[in-house]
């Protein structure tokens, strides 16, 4: 099992990728879009063989980049920002907000405390032009 947390932004995405121990794998900013998702699949699949290995926390439940992620058969939960800005807040004193830091809190979170968020499910078919 691999841990990722996704800082999702409108036009660029902060990535940490952890092993079972919280050990930080790989960091990357990707772009949105295709390139991005492309780039995402690249990542993980470097640090684990089957989709249903890689568990994800994001701060969205819509949009192109969970549809993608989703479909690809990653296990996906969808963060509340506010659980991140107070997991931060538990693991530094400084309170000073990075992109990458809260991609590494995500993915973090999604290693000791997934039973508390919701997997997503991405949009449905019906709500895509």
């Amino acid at each position: 099992m691999i841990f990722v947390g996704v800082d999702w932004a409108e036009d660029h995405h902060d990535v940490h990728v952890a092993d079972a121990e919280g050990k930080r794998l790989v960091k990357a900013r990707l772009p949105e879009g295709a390139d991005g998702i492309a780039r995402f699949h690249e990542l993980v699949s470097a640090h684990a063989a089957e989709p249903a290995e890689v568990v994800i926390g994001i701060e969205t439940d819509r949009g192109l980049f969970v549809t993608a992620l989703v479909a690809a058969g990653y296990q996906l939960y969808a963060v509340n920002p506010l659980s991140t800005s107070r997991y931060r807040e538990r693991h530094s004193t400084s309170g000073a907000k990075s992109d990458a830091g809260d991609a590494w809190a995500l993915s973090d979170m999604v290693r000791t405390d997934r039973h508390n968020h919701r997997l997503a499910a991405g949009d449905s078919p019906g709500s895509r032009p």
